[in-house]
C-alpha cells in the first residue's frame, strides 16, 4: 500500500510471447474514502498518544504512519490538537456507555459489581484509550477530562445511592458525596490495575465491592470524628 492506496503487484506477459520475461503491470490504485482515511488517522493517533503522550507525538509521525502528507491530517482535524480532542471524546463516550449500559440489575450490591466490572472491562479491552484518559489533558479546550468523566459516571451512581439512602433513613442529599467517593475509589484502583494486572479482574471487582458494600452496610447515619480536630 502506498500513500494509503492499495496496489496490485500482479504482472502480465511481455509482448514477446509466453517465453519472454514478465513485465510488471501498472499498479491498480484504490484510494481510501474520506471516512476511511479519518478512521485510519484516529486509530494511528490513538496508538501514538497512548504510547508517547500528546507532547511527544508529532503531526509528521502521524502522517508518516498513515502514509500521507501532513496537510491530509490538517484537512481532517485541523492539526494534532483536533485529532487528540476527537480521540479523547470517543474514549470518554465509550467508557461512559459501557458503565451506563452495565447498570441493569435491581439489587444495589450487584449494581456495584456491574459498575466495577464495566470499568475493568474497559481497561482490559481498550487499554490504549484508558492510558489516554488518565493523562492530564494538555488542551484547555479539550472535550473533557478523566475527572469530568468520573463525575458523569458518579451521577449515574448517585441516583442508585439516593434510593438506597431513602430506604435506610439516610439523608439523600448526601448521595452525590458518596457517589463521588465510590466511583473515585474504583477509578484509582483501575489506574493501578492498568499496569499490574494482578489479581485477576473478577477478584479485583470482588474486593472493591467488598469494601464499598460492607462499608455502606455499617454506615452511621450521623458519622462523627474521634480525633481532636473538629473543623
Amino acid at each position: 500500500m502506498i500513500d494509503g492506496v492499495a496496489t496490485d503487484s500482479s504482472s502480465t506477459p511481455s509482448p514477446g510471447g509466453s517465453g519472454g520475461e514478465a513485465k510488471p503491470r501498472r499498479a491498480r490504485r484504490t484510494r481510501m474514502t474520506g471516512a476511511e482515511r479519518r478512521q485510519q488517522l484516529l486509530e494511528i493517533g490513538r496508538t501514538l498518544f497512548a504510547a508517547k503522550g500528546f507532547e511527544a507525538t508529532s503531526v509528521e509521525e502521524i502522517a508518516a504512519k498513515a502514509g500521507v502528507s501532513k496537510p491530509v491530517v490538517y484537512e481532517h482535524f485541523g492539526g494534532k490538537e483536533g485529532l487528540y480532542a476527537v480521540v479523547v471524546d470517543r474514549e470518554m463516550r465509550r467508557l461512559l456507555d459501557m458503565v451506563t449500559s452495565s447498570l441493569t440489575a435491581g439489587h444495589p450490591r450487584e449494581l456495584c459489581e456491574q459498575a466495577a466490572f464495566a470499568l475493568l472491562d474497559y481497561i482490559e479491552e481498550y487499554t490504549d484509550g484508558f492510558r489516554i484518559l488518565v493523562r492530564d489533558s494538555p488542551i484547555p479546550q479539550s472535550t473533557g477530562s478523566f475527572a469530568s468523566l468520573i463525575s458523569d459516571i458518579a451521577t449515574q451512581v448517585e441516583d442508585i445511592l439516593g434510593r438506597e439512602f431513602k430506604l435506610r433513613g439516610f439523608d439523600p442529599k448526601l448521595a452525590p458525596l458518596y457517589a463521588q467517593a465510590l466511583v473515585g475509589m474504583v477509578a484509582l484502583t483501575g489506574q493501578w490495575w492498568l499496569d499490574v494486572r494482578r489479581p485477576k479482574k473478577a477478584e479485583v471487582a470482588a474486593h472493591l465491592v467488598n469494601l464499598a458494600w460492607h462499608g455502606l452496610d455499617g454506615l452511621e447515619q450521623k458519622p462523627h470524628l474521634i480525633g481532636r480536630r473538629k473543623s
